[in-house]
């Protein structure tokens, strides 16, 4: 099965190796389009996974703020979404 993460008519990722944690899809950040990604200053923190970090992502001149997120250093229970992205606030994931 193939997850895509699309927004504003892109593809930002895409993968057939995702870890779902809370019905999120964390895709291999080998798996992200860089390019379209800018780094945030947000952080926010879970209990069980540890301190997120943020992107916002950028495509066509147009932001979607904090659209992304990732672990830099996830707690052990979270050790599998390390160096995995995930996506909210209008982007599309989809499996085929």
């Amino acid at each position: 099965m193939t997850v895509r993460a699309t927004w504003n008519g892109v593809v930002i990722a895409e993968s057939d190796d995702t870890v779902v944690v809370e019905g999120n899809h964390y895709f291999p950040a080998s798996a992200v389009r860089a390019d379209f990604l800018r780094p945030s200053q947000t952080h926010t923190f879970c209990p069980w996974k540890g301190t997120a970090s943020y992107y916002s992502i950028e495509v066509d001149g147009t932001e979607n703020r904090d659209a992304a997120w990732y672990y830099p250093a996830p707690k052990e229970a979270a050790a599998a979404i390390t160096d995995h992205v995930a996506f909210w606030r209008g982007v599309t994931v989809t499996e085929d």
